[in-house]
Order: structure tokens, then C-alpha cells, then sequence
């Protein structure tokens, strides 16, 4: 919903006529009221006053394209953003755009999700006006083989970006943001690729923003929190966004640059699985336990166990409570 009218009223900083902003776009004023009736529509205040015109008063915290761009100054993430009130999946939005052959970096984000879904085909608590449900498509250079990382990556970038509102994230292997065990954020990661090269890489991020513990159904209150909840007062979805954008196209150009090795390290910064007794329910059903030593280079978790250590690239892992 770019609009020509807020980017003048955002560049007036007080207020501006009608017969003006007419005049600088070439359309009618009869236009321009129509423009400012949608901009209030969408939750902009703005006042309008006799012979001054039009003033922006303050902006919804909404996720509209506007106010994401608005400051935003990414290199590659963000270059296109599209934004619904509600879809059934942002991530089955943006492969649909990625086959149509949308640019590296475009973002697609809503309101609202109808059948989001995370790892294991678990489905996605998306509550309007509450989370932050997003995708970002990337084209990058790297092979096939290292694009599972990515799901790192963007785990990486979303404890960053909660750092800059005063909040410390634990990550659980892989890619599940956790505070006091419960979860605050998923990630799905889903590519399509030939042998040697990446055709693209959708991320999905789900992330519980506002959402009070009434809000959650009742089966998911024992396993799931808020950043709401963790820093004791709600905090502006447009701003976390930008926040989350910024760093992943940070993490982004420097893995192009230089390979994952730095995100890998980061990553075993904000890690709580580490150290940790796990059990883990492999993707074929096996079931064992150990204490969760390391990561590798190709983001395998590595688990010591009685007969050995085993190497993890997929498949449930549990923290298993600390014996008394």
C-alpha cells in the first residue's frame, strides 16, 4: 500500500494543503481526499484544519509497506515487501512468487496466517494483530547442501533483533527461540534446488509479539510465551520487523561473502541446548538420549551418548529436566 500522499505528508512535517500536494502529484484535490480517506481507513490520524490543510498526527502499528520501508535501508531483504491481512501460509505465498521468478530479498508478510506451519508439520498459532508471521526469499550463491543453515541464520538474526528491545534470546537446536522452556518463535526453512544450485530458499518466521497467555488455546499456554510476556509491556511489530530485516541482511551478505562459519558462531552464542541432556525422536522414529556436546560445520548437532557420538541433521530434540 505505498502511497504517494503519506510520503508527501511524512516530508511536509506539519501541515500541507490539498490544492498543494493536487498540484505535486498532478491529480485532482478530489484525489487526494480520496487518498487520505484510505490512509485513515488503514489506521493513519490525520487531522485536517481550514485554509492549513492536512498534518500526519501518528501511524498505526501495522504491518503496512509503508511503514516497514520506512527507514529500512537494507542492501538485499526488503527490497520488496508485499503485506496481506491474511493468507493461508506466507510461506506457500512466497514460493508461489519465487516460481514466478520474484527477486532475491522479497519479503512477504501478514496480518494474520490460516494454515501457517513449522517444523514437523506442527501447525501455527497466527493470531491477527499480535505476531509477526513473514517469509523472505533468498537466491543465494551457495550450494544445495549448505542451505539448511539458513534455518540458523535466521534464528541468529531474530536474537539480534530482540537485543535492540532489551531481550535475550535462547535458541534450541536448531531454530526454536525459547524463554524459561517455552517457545517464543519458529522458523521453517524450505528450498528448492538441482543438484549443484539453489534455484531459491524461502524462510518463514512465526513470531509470538503481543499475545497474552489468555490469548494462546489452552493446550499451548504450558509451551508457549510472548515477547509481550517476557518484557512485561507489548513492543511495536513495524520496528521488530525492521529490526529482524536488518540483521538477517547483514547475516545474509556476510554468508555470501564469506561462507557460515560466522553464523555458526554466533548461533553457539545464544544456544541452551549445549551442554544439555536431549532426546531425540529421529525422523525415522529412532529414539535415544545424550548430552548435546556441539555443533558441526554443516549445523549437525553432535550427541555424546553411552555407545558413541552421534551426528543430528534432522528430527525432534527435547531438553530433558536437569536430574536433582
Amino acid at each position: 500500500m505505498r502511497s504517494d500522499v503519506l510520503e508527501l505528508l511524512r516530508e511536509a512535517g506539519g501541515y500541507i494543503s490539498g490544492e498543494k500536494m493536487a498540484v505535486r502529484l498532478g491529480i485532482t484535490r478530489a484525489a487526494v481526499w480520496k487518498k487520505i480517506a484510505a490512509l485513515r481507513e488503514a489506521g493513519y490520524d490525520i487531522s485536517s484544519a481550514p485554509r492549513s490543510g492536512y498534518v500526519l498526527r501518528a501511524v498505526p502499528d501495522r504491518l503496512l509497506e509503508p511503514e516497514i520501508t520506512q527507514g529500512l535501508e537494507t542492501a538485499h531483504i526488503g527490497r520488496r515487501i508485499i503485506c496481506y491481512d491474511a493468507v493461508d501460509s506466507t510461506n506457500l505465498v512466497l514460493k508461489e512468487l519465487a516460481r514466478e521468478g520474484a527477486a532475491d530479498g522479497t519479503v512477504v508478510v501478514a496480518d494474520t496466517q490460516g494454515t501457517g506451519r513449522g517444523r514437523m508439520e506442527r501447525a501455527f498459532f497466527s493470531p491477527p494483530g499480535k505476531g509477526i508471521w513473514v517469509s523472505i526469499l533468498l537466491r543465494p550463491t551457495f550450494l544445495p547442501q549448505d542451505a539448511p543453515k539458513c534455518t540458523l541464520m535466521a534464528a541468529v538474526a531474530v536474537a539480534r533483533a530482540m537485543e535492540k528491545f532489551g531481550l535475550r534470546a535462547g535458541i534450541k537446536w536448531p531454530n526454536d527461540i525459547m524463554h524459561e522452556g517455552r517457545k517464543l518463535v519458529g522458523i521453517l526453512t524450505e528450498m528448492s534446488a538441482e543438484m549443484d544450485r539453489v534455484n531459491y530458499v524461502v524462510i518463514g518466521i512465526g513470531i509470538n509479539v503481543n499475545i497474552a497467555a489468555e490469548d494462546f488455546p489452552e493446550e499451548l499456554r504450558p509451551i508457549a510465551t510472548s515477547l509481550m510476556q517476557m518484557k512485561g509491556a507489548p513492543l511495536p511489530r513495524v520496528a521488530f520487523l525492521q529490526e529482524l530485516l536488518r540483521a538477517l541482511d547483514t547475516l545474509y551478505a556476510e554468508v555470501q561473502r564469506a561462507g557460515f562459519a560466522p553464523v555458526l558462531a554466533a548461533w553457539k552464542e545464544y544456544a541452551v541446548t549445549l551442554g544439555q541432556t536431549v532426546r531425540v525422536i529421529a525422523p525415522a522414529g529412532e529414539e535415544f538420549e545424550g548430552v548435546a556436546a556441539d555443533i558441526d560445520a554443516e549445523g549437525a548437532l553432535l550427541i555424546d551418548t553411552p555407545a558413541g557420538q552421534r551426528r543430528v541433521l534432522a528430527g525432534d530434540v527435547s531438553i530433558r529436566p536437569s536430574k536433582q
